[in-house]
């Protein structure tokens, strides 16, 4: 009801039971009146009847002058918002009596007006207005009735009952309706609770609640205070509201975020380290953790992509957080690794029940993108009484359960105790021990020869490394190369005994003893840069012979990306080495993959060769492929006659066992290569 500067403002007052209704565009009545009386259209902000009070009242000559203003460019959207709760409420037979500040031609006048619903000739409501003149008024009150219109502090006055007695624009705003009680606002009746409990006690308080809106839900930060109803004297609460749901929820995000695993919505490790020492302030009774990751995960990125991986880990998060309950967390801790906190553990059997349960659960396929894909987890389990234990120590027991796991095969679950952890410890000290070893190179090759079936004369050896400690004396590659690959030492350990190897070979040469050699080459270590240097250095020494230097990988060298696969190992080979395939038979790749490749020689590996000859049509099936892209055959693991016997008749040509040699130190080889004075060429009898 503005024009130019004009503005409105008001302060509500009980409204007055006798009010003046038009009825259709019948306005006559108020012609005859001395008070201001004028309509005005809501939907298109203008007035559209006026008597000569009210034209007096806006400073206009004549209804038509007053009828002809525009006053929504001068209204504010307070306004605005106002006088459509006053349209919506008058659907419902609502009245109001409120003060408003009018701004006709930018003069302020204070009036009392009575708002009723007027109906105009298209049925659409509009604002009936019955003005009375406030002379007395002081500047504080309408300034506070212009604050009162304008703020977006939502302001509330409710009977102890809880039904209200006034809203401000801003309350009504965001009230569902004009009806909507103090006890329907709370979307947990357990605030409302809470929020007069502490008012009888104290008298005021205040409380960030989730309530219905007529926006939906939101968050509101309630401040409450016990009152007497200045119109009635009856107990009353006066409620001040402020809407921080945009803050709130963007705490919540960001605590969401420090708190979660962002790929698979899990707890992160701060979390649960965070709950753990909660637990530890209430003392409850055992708890538990269960440490699990994916088996061969890497290979899984390598051979089906990081999208594959990815769907893994979120497919297993989901299905753990199905099957845990609500007062279990679930965390990533990072990589494929995932810990399940149990509390109030009171049977520790039934526990490493429901963990196997997990364990079977979490081997179903996935199918991601027309591929299937059958995981299996390997899980290390460990109890513990918070306060008792650090969290550091509780997680370490896992590992090493979980680690237990891995070693016995994976794809099972291992219980702490204590014999593991003193396993640990001796693993920690390996650790330790090995470190100092890669720098001093307490290394040595034992060397294992491999025969002619046929003829059962020695064609070459594999280099086996050991580790000659200086307290311990001689310790076998299974007590240290796993330790090895888990702490990155295996890169240099393997360079260690590819150079040792190479100078064996040249050295051999150089005397004239015509051996060749086999040397185990680690997946990481293929993929150090390194190793072409080394290789390149060595084939560029005059009379080195690359041709009886032969490398061994194994199948899961061969899974990624077969062009550069292809190149690197053609690239070894037109240097004059030789490929072998180690283990073959175990690993992921096939005869279709190994075709693209220089292969010189393919070992099958010893499992199937203990196994024969049950194993027979295995062994018989790669023995024919392997013949077809020209490659050498080697039986790995020969320990009787009778296997020895089956290989000769399938035409196998090279064996490699305890049945002929174990592994000898350079010493007792040199013995065995001398005793029939052909060296490089004796034969077994």
């Amino acid at each position: 009801m503005t024009r130019a500067k004009d503005s409105l403002s008001h302060l509500p007052t009980p409204a007055n039971p006798s009010v003046l209704k038009g009825v259709g565009d019948d306005f006559s009545f108020a012609h005859h009146l001395q008070t201001p009386v004028w309509v005005f259209d809501i939907d298109r902000h203008r007035v559209t009847h006026a008597n000569a009070a009210a034209c007096t009242l806006w400073r206009a000559e004549h209804e038509a002058e007053l009828l002809a203003r525009e006053f929504e460019s001068g209204m504010s959207s307070t306004v605005q918002k106002r006088l459509k709760q006053y349209q919506s409420d008058f659907e419902d037979g609502a009245v109001f009596n409120e003060m408003w500040t009018l701004y006709p031609k930018g003069a302020p006048v204070s009036v009392q007006v009575h708002y009723s619903g007027f109906r105009l000739p298209d049925q659409r409501l509009a604002l009936l207005c019955e003005g009375s003149y406030m002379q007395d008024d002081t500047p504080d009150n309408l300034r506070s009735a212009d604050a009162l219109l304008h703020t977006d502090v939502m302001i509330s006055l409710f009977l102890r009952n809880g039904r209200p007695l006034y809203m401000n624009p801003a309350a009504r705003n965001a009230a569902i309706n004009s009806d909507q009680t103090f006890p329907d606002l709370f979307v947990d009746g357990r605030d409302h609770d809470i929020l007069l409990f502490e008012l009888d006690r104290r008298g005021e308080h205040s409380i960030v609640a989730k309530v219905y809106t007529a926006q939906g839900l939101r968050w509101h930060n309630l401040s409450a205070k016990v009152c007497t109803d200045a119109v009635t004297g009856d107990p009353a609460l006066l409620v001040t509201a402020n809407d921080v749901s945009e803050l709130k929820n963007a705490r919540d995000q960001a605590r969401y975020l420090a708190n979660r695993d962002q790929l698979t919505g899990c707890f992160n490790r701060s979390f649960l380290q965070q709950r753990v020492g909660e637990l530890a302030e209430f003392r409850p009774k055992r708890c538990a953790i269960l440490f699990f990751d994916v088996d061969r995960f890497k290979q899984i990125n390598d051979r089906f992509g990081h999208e594959m991986g990815d769907c893994v880990l979120k497919t297993l998060a989901d299905r753990t957080k199905s099957m845990i309950e609500k007062t279990d967390v679930l965390s990533r801790l990072g990589g494929d690794e995932f810990v399940i906190l149990f509390e109030g553990i009171s049977d520790e059997g039934s526990c490493e029940d429901i963990a196997n349960q997990y364990l079977e659960a979490l081997r179903e396929p996935i199918h991601q993108n027309s591929t299937w894909l059958n995981p299996t987890v390997s899980m290390g389990l460990t109890f513990f009484t918070p306060g008792e234990s650090s969290f550091t120590n509780v997680l370490s027991e896992a590992d090493i359960a979980l680690y237990a796991s891995k070693v016995a095969g994976r794809n099972c679950l291992t219980v702490f105790n204590e014999a593991l952890g003193a396993a640990a410890k001796e693993r920690d000290r390996i650790e330790f021990d090995l470190k100092a070893a890669i720098e001093r190179e307490e290394f040595v090759l034992y060397y294992q020869p491999r025969i002619d079936l046929a003829s059962k004369r020695i064609l070459s050896v594999e280099a086996l490394v050991r580790w000659q400690h200086p307290e311990r004396g001689l310790i076998l590659p299974g007590d240290f190369i796993s330790v090895c690959e888990e702490t990155g030492l295996i890169e240099a350990l393997g360079r260690i005994v590819l150079a040792a190897g190479l100078r064996q070979v040249q050295d051999w040469h150089d005397d004239g003893t015509h051996m060749s050699m086999s040397i185990n080459i680690s997946p990481t270590q293929f993929n150090d840069p390194l190793l072409m240097e080394t290789l390149k250095e060595f084939a560029s020494r005059p009379d080195f012979p690359a041709h009886r230097v032969e490398l061994e990988i194994t199948e899961n060298v061969l899974i990624g990306n077969q062009e550069l696969l292809a190149r690197k190992l053609y690239d070894i080979a037109e240097l004059g080495y030789r490929i072998a395939i180690d283990d073959f038979g175990v690993g992921y790749s096939n005869l279709s993959y190994i075709s693209n490749f220089p292969v010189h020689c393919i070992k099958i590996d010893r499992s199937f060769i203990g196994q024969l000859p049950d194993s027979g049509p295995v062994v018989s099936l790669i023995l024919t492929l392997a013949r077809q892209i020209g490659a050498t055959i080697v039986a790995e693991g020969v320990e009787t006659l009778a296997q020895a016997g089956w290989l000769s008749k399938q035409n196998c040509d090279q064996a490699q066992g305890f049945l002929y040699y174990k592994p000898m130190p350079f010493q007792d080889l040199t013995a065995v290569l001398a005793a029939d004075g052909r060296q490089g060429e004796r034969t077994v009898g």
